[in-house]
């Protein structure tokens, strides 16, 4: 079953082959953004899962070692390991495009984001049975899951090629959670995972925001309930906007580059409301991405939009 819609797969892969006929990346420029990305990354998966550090103290914590005051040390440790284990998704993708998903990669990678909260669990498949606060289902029990863990490298090994690799990976991504086979750091790991996948196809790294934990929950909840859709399109539209920033910074100035803009703005320009283009945006009908809380998207991509939607009324 399709899942992506082929408008939105369609606009990911004329971005990733823009970003792919840039290539080789400027060095100093790729450095900073892969550097910029590894520490929101880092604030945005941690925040979800509750630490409090603030995304300047996430900063301050991995560049520069300081210790913010009245926040617990646990919250510091998951920063610095969590970039730890980006340093080794990195290393993966760029060592071994096309390394092989196993149990041993989920656990180390496991392994690195647990071992300053909890190293006696940090790489360890628990052995007792958990609930899920606010799921629609509890996860399988404990004995289960090394049967559980093989089926998903076997599905992931016979299912790779039969998906848009944004579909693939959010659904791995179910998968995984579903299973939920640490007492902690599941969600972390799972993303990091998710991004093993994407990278590995050329993608930036795809980072799901804090400010959309809500939405997140939810389409994994719609997601344990057989319907899959909206996490492949909340998935897709995470990877379209890791593509747009990278595509905004890296374009030469010679060529043209879109300029977005919050959706208020735009909608001076245009006869459309500010709330129907996010309307539009949930839909997947128009290309946006988020730059903090605000969805910000460009004249050009209202324009395609007003011609598809031409180009179909002609046809009907």
């Amino acid at each position: 079953m399709i899942y992506l819609d082929n408008k939105i797969a369609n606009r990911i892969e004329e971005k990733l082959k823009k970003l792919n006929i840039l290539r080789p990346l400027p060095e100093s420029a790729l450095k900073k953004l892969q550097d910029h990305f590894r520490i929101e990354m880092t604030y945005n998966s941690n925040a979800i899962e509750g630490n409090s550090l603030t995304l300047r103290e996430t900063a301050l914590v991995i560049n520069e070692g300081i210790t913010v005051k009245g926040k617990p040390l646990k919250d510091h440790l998951e920063a610095r390991d969590h970039i730890m284990a980006l340093e080794y998704l990195y290393d993966l993708v760029e060592n071994g495009k096309n390394h092989t998903i196993s149990e041993h990669l989920i656990r180390s990678i496991h392994q690195i984001i647990m071992h300053g909260t909890d190293r006696q669990w940090a790489g360890v498949y628990r052995n007792a049975n958990v609930i899920i606060t606010g799921a629609d289902f509890n996860p399988p029990d404990a004995l289960e899951i090394p049967q559980k863990m093989k089926e998903l490298i076997y599905w992931i090994k016979n299912n790779k090629e039969k998906f848009h690799i944004t579909e693939f990976s959010a659904l791995m991504h179910h998968k995984l959670v579903s299973i939920h086979p640490f007492f902690d750091g599941n969600g972390r790991t799972a993303r990091i995972i998710m991004n093993l996948f994407l990278m590995q196809c050329g993608f930036p790294l795809v980072i799901i925001l804090k400010n959309d934990r809500k939405k997140y929950y939810n389409v994994l909840r719609q997601a344990d309930n057989g319907y899959f859709k909206p996490l492949v399109q909340f998935i897709a539209q995470s990877a379209e906007r890791s593509l747009d920033i990278y595509l905004k910074i890296l374009t030469p100035v010679s060529n043209k580059r879109e300029s977005y803009h919050i959706l208020s703005e735009l909608a001076k320009k245009f006869p459309y409301s500010a709330k129907y283009l996010n309307l539009l945006i949930r839909q997947g009908k128009l290309e946006a991405h988020k730059e903090g809380r605000n969805w910000v998207s460009s004249v050009d991509a209202i324009q395609r939009y007003i011609k598809n939607r031409e180009r179909k009324r002609n046809v009907n």
